[in-house]
């Protein structure tokens, strides 16, 4: 019977590999995975070899699942004993574009940058670092003998909204199964506060394109004649979203809304949150809202509508007087608990209908919001992991983000689903200078090592 895990020596553990951790998350954030760009597939080739390597390596018994037309899903096997509770951590191993070019990146992205204790480079919080420290903890818990079955669950395309996952797992079937996954993906309310998310928002993107010309045409000869696609596409997005408030205005969109518990809206309340750190944190100079409450609702327990770029007409130095033939704005809904996407997709294009019948409409990737079931043990015992690494209690709040394979897992592989994040606000999710740093991956490896004793210790 393993030795009750103990702390200095799990951080003794954590400092002992911390070269190899450094090396190890430089060579995976150096592997560019972006899954949006179809230019970076030689990428995802090499990061999904890296993958299966990098497991290998620890020990895993790995394989990977592809469908066709989609990026594969690594799956590693550490333990195999059916007497012994089994757990599945899952990260995402794919990564938003980025660009010294066009963004304001001190380094440049897909290079490693270690300043002091910290790591610069697109990917290092989202997702390589957390999930590489998951896999130091794995390692820490069945060195010292926890009896535990430990699987890890890597995709390629969570970025892109997942829409091969769920196919995937489905056709892997029984070879996945398990009792529980847990998910290193997410975000805490401060350094200060340590932070397990109960849920996440879905996301619902689309393109609006509206198509009036052929050509550029002089605004002189035919302005005031011509229509003007920018200029109607702005309508048409003040017509469906108040851009001053945030409020969407299409008939229905709030109707399946479930608003937060009052227990819920406690524990936001009492969770270190504030709106000063977080405008501080994201390097937000203006918000919609300056109470930290109100402000919590908004990115946890509310729907929105967000414009996220307006492509069209002369981008150059200086002034070219044309009407610009086409335009196109790119959007997205974040949705909360229940809300159908494809029910809000109805609505949407009712409503683009109404308003402006020549415009053209796509849909991207979509996926539901998700809720952590918070009946059982698991809940109590990822907090005592919290605390036992980084000795303070974690609340349960929410993440304003999403994981589409959170739904298709609770589907298919019907088991709890929860999180042990360890990013911060800072690090930088999706932004410019996006980095992780060694205290959070030090205490995560310590973190998940004790998570994973403590559901050895669960009666089966």
């Amino acid at each position: 019977m393993a030795h009750p895990l103990d702390r200095d020596e799990l951080f003794s553990f954590a400092n002992g590999h911390r070269e190899e951790y450094e090396a190890l998350l430089k060579r995976f954030v150096e592997t560019p995975t972006v899954s949006c760009d179809p230019t970076h597939a030689e990428d995802i080739r090499k990061g999904v070899e890296l993958t299966v390597d990098t497991l290998q390596r620890f020990g895993g018994k790995v394989q990977v699942y592809e469908v066709a037309n989609g990026n594969p899903t690594v799956h590693a096997v550490f333990g195999e004993n059916p007497n012994l509770p089994t757990v599945t951590v899952y990260n995402h191993m794919d990564v938003q574009p980025a660009s010294k070019e066009t963004e304001p990146w001190e380094t440049e992205p897909f290079i490693m940058t270690q300043k002091g204790e910290s790591y610069f480079g697109r990917g290092t919080t989202d997702d390589k670092g957390p999930a590489l420290a998951a896999l130091y903890g794995a390692r820490a818990a069945l060195e010292a003998g926890i009896g535990v079955n430990i699987r890890f669950l890597w995709e390629f395309e969570e970025e892109i909204g997942s829409p091969n996952f769920e196919k995937i797992i489905t056709k892997a079937g029984a070879d996945l199964k398990t009792d529980s996954v847990v998910v290193s993906d997410t975000v805490w309310v401060s350094r200060e506060h340590p932070a397990c998310s109960a849920g996440l928002r879905g996301l619902l993107g689309f393109l609006l394109t509206l198509e009036t010309a052929e050509t550029d045409t002089h605004s002189g000869e035919v302005g005031g004649a011509a229509r003007n696609p920018i200029a109607e596409l702005m309508r048409l997005v003040c017509d469906i979203y108040d851009p001053v408030t945030g409020l969407v205005l299409i008939n229905g969109f709030y109707d399946d809304v479930i608003p937060p518990t009052e227990e819920e809206l406690n524990d936001w309340a009492n969770s270190g949150f504030t709106a000063s750190h977080f405008k501080k944190a994201h390097h937000l100079k203006l918000t919609r809202t300056d109470d930290s409450l109100e402000m919590m609702k908004r990115i946890w327990g509310q729907p929105t509508l967000e414009i996220h770029g307006v492509v069209g007409g002369y981008q150059g130095p200086g002034l070219k007087s044309i009407v610009p033939p086409r335009a196109e704005v790119k959007a997205s809904c974040r949705l909360v608990p229940g809300q159908d996407p494809q029910k809000i997709r109805k609505l949407i294009e009712a409503a683009v209908k109404e308003k402006n019948p020549d415009v053209k409409m796509h849909f991207e990737h979509a996926a539901p919001a998700f809720r952590t079931p918070m009946d059982g043990p698991l809940p109590g015992l990822l907090k005592q992991a919290v605390k036992f690494a980084f000795e303070r209690d974690a609340v349960f709040v929410r993440d304003g983000g999403t994981i589409g394979a959170m739904t298709s897992i609770e589907k298919v592989l019907k088991c709890p689903v929860l999180f042990l994040g360890l990013s911060l606000p800072e690090h930088g999710y999706h932004a410019p200078n996006e980095n992780f740093d060694w205290q959070q991956a030090s205490g995560g490896m310590v973190a998940f090592a004790k998570y994973f004793e403590e559901i050895a210790n669960l009666k089966r």
